[in-house]
């Protein structure tokens, strides 16, 4: 299978893990998923510890199902992900091992500070979002390559879309927001948001010293 000239698996998981995340994800989302798993492919090419191509490609493609109806619960959508894509993947037969790397690349896809010292599914999972949200690792994708995944996968506004649907997150699950980027937007851009302070949450323990 081919995308943007990039050979990627052609497995059943995979095809089943993009049917799963066409049909529940907005456009500009489905797209975002699928550049950062092809960014997350060219980055990897060449490394000392390749990571695993098709579990790579399943946790990059489900890595936003925290953020569809179907999917969303209590939990930081991060989280939520995690635990979509574990049920989509247990009945698939792959080994408890394979199913925990998956999860801990979605759940931990925002959080460089621990995904980066994780295997290497997780850390070019990271390192593929990284590139496609912030340009982290660009320069590192060479042009004719950008210019390929981009036009297969146009942005589709992603800025744009992507901070309305981060919005809706901070808005729903306040509570969820207290160590990870949901914060930022809300602090920015959400009227009346009053995010969790973490240092309350020592003060107030309740223990007298």
């Amino acid at each position: 299978m081919v995308f943007a000239g990039i050979k990627v698996p052609d497995t059943t998981l995979v095809r089943d893990a993009m049917e799963l995340a066409r049909g529940l994800l907005e456009p500009f989302l489905f797209n975002h998923v699928m550049r950062s798993w092809l960014f997350g492919v060219v980055l990897s090419e060449g490394t000392e510890h390749a990571p695993d191509a098709e579990l790579l490609a399943v946790a990059a493609v489900l890595h936003d199902l925290g953020l569809t109806d179907r999917y969303t619960g209590a939990n930081r959508f991060e989280v939520d992900g995690a635990n979509a894509a574990r049920v989509f993947l247990s009945d698939q037969g792959i080994s408890a091992r394979q199913m925990q790397l998956v999860w801990d690349a979605i759940a931990l896809h925002t959080t460089p500070t621990l995904a980066l010292h994780k295997e290497p599914e997780v850390v070019m999972v990271h390192s593929g979002i990284a590139v496609d949200v912030l340009g982290v690792g660009l320069d590192r994708i060479p042009q004719d390559k950008q210019r390929a995944i981009l036009s297969e996968f146009p942005r589709l506004a992603f800025k744009t879309q992507f901070k309305g649907c981060l919005f809706n997150v901070v808005r729903q699950k306040p509570m969820t927001t207290i160590d990870n980027i949901l914060r930022d937007f809300g602090i920015r851009y959400v009227e009346g948001f009053a995010p969790p302070n973490f240092a309350d949450l020592v003060a107030n323990a309740p223990f007298s010293e």
